[in-house]
């Protein structure tokens, strides 16, 4: 029973994130020569994007998981 309603917790959260932050960048660094001392190394933003519709299906899931959580209650 507490399994599911913080399993509920958890996909409401990671929904209303989705919602409130559709897009968001990671930066990868990597080495591209290395000459004794001298180093050179480039940096590569990637852009990434949450679908509404899962950010939608995680929050509606959530939703169902805590209700069933507190209707096994009682």
């Amino acid at each position: 029973m507490k399994g599911l309603i913080l399993a509920g917790a958890i996909f409401i959260a990671l929904g209303a994130i989705g919602f409130a932050m559709p897009m968001f960048t990671t930066q990868e660094t990597s080495d591209v020569a290395n000459i004794g001392d001298l180093k050179l190394q480039s940096t590569e933003s990637t852009s990434h994007s949450i679908p509404p519709l899962l950010a939608g299906s995680a929050l509606i899931l959530g939703v169902v998981l805590v209700g069933t959580g507190f209707y096994q209650k009682r």
